[in-house]
């Protein structure tokens, strides 16, 4: 065989392998109708585990991927991952020209893959400002630069035909407080890339018309999804995001600052994350949990962010020593009520391929 029928033999299985990789791309979409959310045109209600510093590194993203299937089978259907990571974690997705770091771009395809590969949702999370450092690097970003950076992040989604998705703009409107950018630009930005992609908002301002689904901070909005995409118990000492987590809020020896009582929770704690799980799946579209078990960073020796169950934190004394691991720490008490109250996950078929 000459060496012009090698090339060309070549090119063929290339485009044989593109071709293949592409149908097996993109098996659950996830839309919108009305009030309801779908997946492959069946009505969901979102179960869901909000993983924030999931790309944090390859061991992390890694791990986040081994559990995926004991997360589907104690129920959960949806995670949501931060290409801006949150407190502590300060994940940097973004570059200054507003373009998509190939790094986390690729942890973040991976989970998606592995996620459609078992008819499970993403959350996709852009903009985390306040706190986290993320920002740091950026230089001096203008609404334009928002607007940008969540196009790129609609048109890299659109590309890889990643369709078992959500995007959060802007976490708890977190970039429009602190710099007055219209979220409703950003939202308009998305949809001029492929309105097909469900984009959500999540501020407590009024709500704006153009979002597809409303979440978490926003005002519930009639006619349209709502859940929550971030909930901890509201009962809480001191409130969960503030002194029961923060209470030594210590830089730990390296990068990251890392929180208190790292998993732990109360029985009333409890009682009240199941109350608010239970109103918003039967209410409303959702519930996903957020704890400081699945967002805390490696500082303090931790090696956190935990993407596993952990333990049921049946503790005597959540106080005692609070910036050391305990060994019942975690979110298995959660996992396995809503495994006995609403069954594993079983999604619908996929798309044929």
């Amino acid at each position: 065989m000459n060496a012009c029928a090698l090339q060309l033999g070549a090119k063929f299985a290339l485009l044989a392998l593109f071709l293949v990789s592409q149908a097996f791309a993109g098996q659950y979409l996830v839309k919108v109708k009305g009030n309801q959310i779908l997946l492959n045109d069946r009505t969901v209600k979102i179960l869901g585990l909000r993983c924030s510093n999931a790309l944090i590194s390859e061991a992390k993203t890694n791990e986040l991927i081994d559990n995926l299937d004991t997360f589907k089978s104690y129920g959960v259907n949806t995670v949501s991952v931060f290409l801006m990571g949150s407190r502590f974690g300060n994940i940097k997705g973004y570059l200054p020209d507003a373009s998509l770091d190939a790094i986390y771009a690729a942890r973040l395809g991976r989970i998606i893959d592995e996620a459609d590969a078992r008819g499970m949702i993403i959350l996709v999370g852009c903009l985390y400002w306040s706190t986290s450092t993320a920002k740091d690097d950026l230089g001096t970003w203008k609404q334009t630069d928002a607007n940008r950076a969540i196009a790129n992040t609609i048109r890299w989604l659109k590309d890889h035909n990643y369709r078992n998705v959500l995007v959060d703009v802007d976490n708890e409107g977190m970039a429009h407080k602190a710099t007055g950018w219209s979220i409703a630009q950003m939202i308009d930005a998305a949809h001029a890339v492929d309105p097909a992609i469900m984009v959500a908002y999540n501020a407590s301002d009024p709500a704006p018309g153009n979002a597809d689904l409303y979440i978490h901070f926003s005002p519930k909005v009639t006619g349209k999804p709502w859940f929550d995409s971030e909930a901890t118990p509201t009962n809480t000492p001191g409130g969960y995001w503030g002194s029961y987590s923060k209470e030594t809020n210590e830089k730990t020896g390296g990068m990251f600052y890392n929180y208190s009582r790292i998993g732990r929770y109360t029985s009333d704690m409890k009682s009240n994350q199941l109350s608010q799980t239970r109103d918003g799946y039967e209410n409303y579209n959702g519930h996903m949990l957020a704890s400081t078990w699945l967002q805390c960073a490696p500082g303090g020796g931790v090696n956190g962010p935990f993407m596993f169950p952990g333990g049921s934190s049946n503790i005597t004394d959540v106080n005692s020593d609070v910036d050391k691991l305990h060994t019942d720490a975690g979110i298995l008490w959660w996992l396995e009520y809503i495994k006995k109250r609403y069954g594993a996950w079983n999604p619908p078929p996929p798309h044929d391929r």
